[in-house]
């Protein structure tokens, strides 16, 4: 059957809110139009701010105006030797009071300071705990940007057990052109000869259960033991103290029953960590591929670095107050690998942390707290 409409429902006009979805749709894309037309039209406004802004923010103030009076350890880097995506060569930074030091200068060290927003051009002295390439291959770039960044008129100072002076000697070589060059270019108001390069100092390789003081200031004092680094020798630690708050760097050591004696009751232990399990898979591969000098570098690396669980127990031993693990082995790039890393670590000293770049501690003084201020970069 037909169905027949009336005039008036043939001449009745269409609801009124029919449109408006359509209209919406135009109105919105007329205003992102006009937007991204503004924002284009801008841009290069825009970027200018924003790079302005963030060298303001670089050049501005240092963190260590906001630090309380204490002790206070980042990481500057916290892998080792192998290549790693985000871990850096070995490199500890102590701000104690009002002074800098600088533990190891490994790769990316000096820039991985500045991404922190410390001043580099602040940095009192270098500690050296031994000489391998991955511990000192960041030196150089460490004191061009000390000396360039507040035109230092005195040369980074470098401590490091006898045989520092050789070190210092090469880059000092290595670096003297490039020195000479910044101050033909910039001149002594920005790079005066007087500060460039390093300045070696360095000390005998302590006896057992002997802290050698090699730094005092005020209530700053920096004293070295002797660690176990298997063949590798002189290796040092460093214990710090300022004030009533103290830490130990370990350097790269065996488990060390003279690291578990001067670590005794300390604040912050700083100890590397290679994971043997990690490494054995490692080697595992490169016997499969046939590849023999990684497989003989994953053996001989076993005996001269601690566990995570063996520096778990140096950490219960001495009574610590908080342990950080860095000179992190292998890298730890696969979510979910820390816990194969720590092997159970944590169960035997739960107050760990594995550390990454940028991993910072402050420790105020006249009070017991170990306060993760940073986690990474």
């Amino acid at each position: 059957m037909l169905a027949i409409k009336t005039v008036a429902e043939i001449e009745k006009p269409a609801s009124s809110n029919s449109g408006l979805p359509v209209m919406k749709i135009l109105l919105t894309l007329v205003l992102t139009s006009l937007i991204t037309m503004v924002l284009i039209d801008q841009k290069e406004d825009i970027y200018a701010s924003l790079i302005l802004r963030g060298a303001e923010i670089q050049m501005g103030n240092s963190p260590t105006d906001n630090f309380e009076d204490g002790l206070h350890v980042s990481l500057c880097g916290a892998g080792g030797p192998l290549p790693a995506p985000k871990a850096s060569g070995p490199c500890v930074m102590i701000v104690a009071g009002e002074k800098q030091f600088v533990i190891d200068a490994g790769t990316n060290g000096a820039r991985n300071l500045a991404r922190m927003g410390y001043a580099l051009g602040k940095i009192d002295a270098v500690f050296l705990t031994h000489f391998h390439s991955d511990h000192i291959d960041g030196l150089g770039e460490m004191a061009t940007l000390r000396w360039v960044s507040t035109a230092n008129s005195s040369p980074l100072k470098v401590f490091g057990p006898d045989g520092v002076e050789f070190v210092v000697s090469g880059f000092n070589a290595a670096y003297a052109a490039s020195a000479l060059h910044r101050n033909e270019h910039h001149g002594d108001e920005v790079a005066p000869l007087s500060g460039r390069g390093l300045i070696a100092k360095p000390f005998p390789l302590p006896p057992h259960r002997t802290a050698l003081e090699i730094f005092r200031d005020g209530d700053t004092i920096i004293e070295a033991i002797t660690v176990d680094h298997g063949v590798v020798s002189p290796a040092v630690g460093y214990r710090i103290r300022y004030k009533d708050r103290s830490a130990l760097i370990s350097g790269d050591s065996n488990k060390s029953a003279n690291i578990a004696h001067f670590a005794a009751g300390i604040d912050l232990l700083v100890h590397d960590a290679l994971a043997p399990n990690l490494v054995g898979l490692i080697n595992k591969a490169a016997q499969k591929l046939g590849n023999q000098i990684m497989a003989k570098i994953t053996i001989d690396i076993l005996d001269y670095h601690a566990s995570p669980m063996e520096a778990a127990e140096t950490a219960r031993e001495a009574n610590v107050g908080h342990l950080l693990l860095y000179h992190i082995v292998p890298p730890l790039i696969l979510p979910g690998q820390s816990s194969i890393f720590l092997d159970g670590a944590e169960t035997i000293f739960p107050n760990l942390t594995i550390g990454q770049d940028g991993t910072s501690f402050s420790m105020p003084v006249g009070t017991q707290e170990i306060n993760l201020t940073r986690s990474s970069l």
